[in-house]
């Protein structure tokens, strides 16, 4: 009998994207259906992970004013639907004005919505596979009582 063996997770990178604003940081959430995430897809082959996220952000927000002002740090997700892993880098941007552009291949945008949504409506928005994901970028830009799980 063949063995088995484990199958390498898919990598899809994002970015999650904030603003500064007066009243505080505000986070980018994108809605497609039920679920609220950042800015991600699948790392094609020979591509950098960082460069799949800026192109991600890019395709679906039209984003291009990214600043990487925490560096390359990044946090990933456990494995979910079909051993994908989403690896998430935070970035800032100054722009506030979101599209979502028609995907030629789907014929309509990938999302149903966009908003910029402070740290606690994040949280609420967010699934239990993207809630850490806003916890550590909360902290790492320096969100007052953001602690990580």
């Amino acid at each position: 009998m063949p063995v088995r063996t484990a199958r390498a997770p898919r990598l899809s990178a994002g970015v999650v994207v904030v603003r500064r604003t007066p009243a505080g940081w505000l986070f980018l959430m994108l809605r497609a259906y039920r679920n609220w995430d950042f800015p991600k897809g699948i790392v094609e082959p020979g591509e950098a992970p960082l460069a799949a996220a800026q192109r991600e952000v890019r395709e679906e927000t039209l984003i291009d004013d990214l600043e990487f002002n925490w560096g390359p740090e990044c946090c990933e997700t456990a494995p979910y639907s079909n051993n994908k892993v989403a690896r998430y880098y935070i970035a800032e941007t100054h722009t506030d004005g979101i599209t979502l552009p028609v995907s030629a291949e789907l014929g309509r945008p990938e999302h149903n919505e966009a908003r910029w949504v402070n740290f606690p409506t994040a949280l609420a928005l967010s699934s239990p596979r993207v809630e850490p994901i806003v916890r550590w970028a909360a902290q790492t830009i320096g969100i007052p009582d953001a602690p990580r799980e």
